[in-house]
């Protein structure tokens, strides 16, 4: 697959089944001086850029989507002691999932709680009780764990061609494109400083082009009285453990759809994610670890841990760091801010709850636009596949909802359809010329 930018993109190889890139010669890092061997890896391929995108990657899930899972919550009746165990679960999950599998990889893997998962939630979790959804939840993790490990999951991935993924990856991200511009009518202030820092940095400063465009969507928010971010008691979360509780009817209403929702919701585009980037991510160890995580704090309250898309493409293209074999970082960023949220709970919630939703939405943008570009670049590339690449697109840019499963599933459905079918013409016309 085609490398996101000719310079600085150039996609790793994979060095065996797990993905990880190959290796630079011992002590000299690209773009550096040559440096002692025995300085630890992690410490020598640090950078400024990978750990702000892994910050800017929690900010944008604890503003955005944590709202679903806090709404799920509320559908379901449950206590703050309970709810805060929710948040607390799928926190640690995926901040244990990122660190472990950054570093294993050395890619920048990220994972994240499922949000079509919780979307489901907020609309099932009502008619249950809490003990038979932590059950359900505890169906879906092993379920997911079984999926990952066989490698079924991975082998459905590579029978789709490489167009249809990167036009699903830019499908996934459009609207977070277009989030930026739509902001700069509700919050100028806020969002045109974004965007216009975002572009000066991107020329003068390129790797701290992001952090230049936060801090210019913070002036602008305080300048304006958009901010309210305010922590009036800093506590720790106290995790609260639930026997789960089996019967048929969770499994049907909860477990069946949250399986599904997080396998082609999620999980999908997240393995495209790292695919579109350069990378060969390892299906069985990837998806089948996140299946574990899910499994071990399903009595905590976390419904799904699972390979993220949008916040992962902040983490995956050359803002994060021109060397693809030092994004890895970006990834350890990641998770180390999740645990940071995980063990204060609702406390840092509520700071990121403060921020201003064009802040958000404009910071998510620009810091995905490399991601968007470098979709869309693949989609087109080969004039095969164009047309497929092109259904694909529209399907998942539209966001619909078919049967309480994602756009990003049904483009898939819509491009590898479209796909079988234009190829079988050519063929035909191919054998009877």
């Amino acid at each position: 697959m085609s490398p996101e930018s000719p310079e600085t993109d150039t996609p790793p190889d994979a060095a065996h089944s797990t993905g990880r890139p190959t290796a630079k010669p011992a002590g000299k890092p690209a773009g550096g001086p040559a440096l002692p061997v025995g300085r630890p890896r992690l410490l020598r391929d640090a950078s400024l850029s990978a750990v702000l995108a892994g910050l800017v990657a929690v900010v944008v899930s604890y503003s955005g989507t944590l709202v679903i899972v806090l709404s799920a919550a509320s559908a379901g009746h449950l206590d703050t002691a309970r709810t805060s165990s929710w948040v607390w679960a799928i926190s640690i999950g995926s901040g244990l999932t990122c660190i472990g599998l950054s570093l294993r990889t050395r890619m920048p893997v990220i994972t994240a709680w499922s949000t079509p998962g919780a979307a489901l939630l907020v609309t099932s979790l009502g008619a249950y009780s809490y003990a038979e959804a932590v059950g359900a939840f505890l169906i879906t993790g092993a379920v997911l764990t079984l999926v990952g490990l066989t490698g079924v999951f991975g082998w459905l991935m590579r029978q789709v061609p490489a167009a249809v993924v990167s036009a699903m990856l830019a499908g996934v991200l459009f609207g977070f494109g277009t989030h930026v511009f739509t902001s700069l009518k509700t919050a100028p202030a806020v969002a045109g400083p974004v965007l216009l820092a975002y572009l000066l940095a991107k020329r003068l400063l390129p790797r701290y082009a992001v952090l230049i465009a936060l801090a210019a969507g913070v002036a602008g928010s305080a300048a304006t009285s958009r901010l309210h971010v305010h922590v009036d008691h800093i506590e720790l979360a106290r995790p609260v453990l639930t026997a789960p509780h089996f019967s048929l009817a969770s499994l049907v209403g909860i477990a069946v759809p949250l399986i599904l929702a997080t396998l082609a919701s999620q999980n999908a585009p997240g393995m495209a994610v790292l695919a579109a980037s350069g990378y060969r991510p390892g299906d069985r160890l990837l998806v089948g670890t996140t299946g574990v995580a899910s499994t071990v704090l399903a009595p905590f309250g976390s419904h799904a841990v699972n390979l993220a898309a949008i916040t992962a493409a902040i983490c995956t293209g050359p803002e994060a760091h021109p060397d693809p074999r030092r994004r890895y970082v970006a990834g350890v960023s990641c998770g180390v801010c999740y645990l940071l949220v995980g063990a204060f709970g609702s406390t840092l919630v509520a700071f990121f709850a403060g921020l201003p939703e064009e802040l958000v939405a404009a910071i998510a943008g620009v810091a995905l636009f490399g991601a968007l570009a470098g979709g869309l670049t693949g989609a087109v590339k080969e004039e095969k596949d164009r047309e497929a690449a092109l259904i694909t697109f529209l399907a998942t840019a539209s966001g619909v909802t078919l049967f309480g499963i994602g756009s990003a599933f049904w483009g898939l459905v819509f491009g590898v359809a479209a796909h079988l079918v234009l190829s079988g013409r050519r063929r035909g016309r191919t054998a009877g010329a």
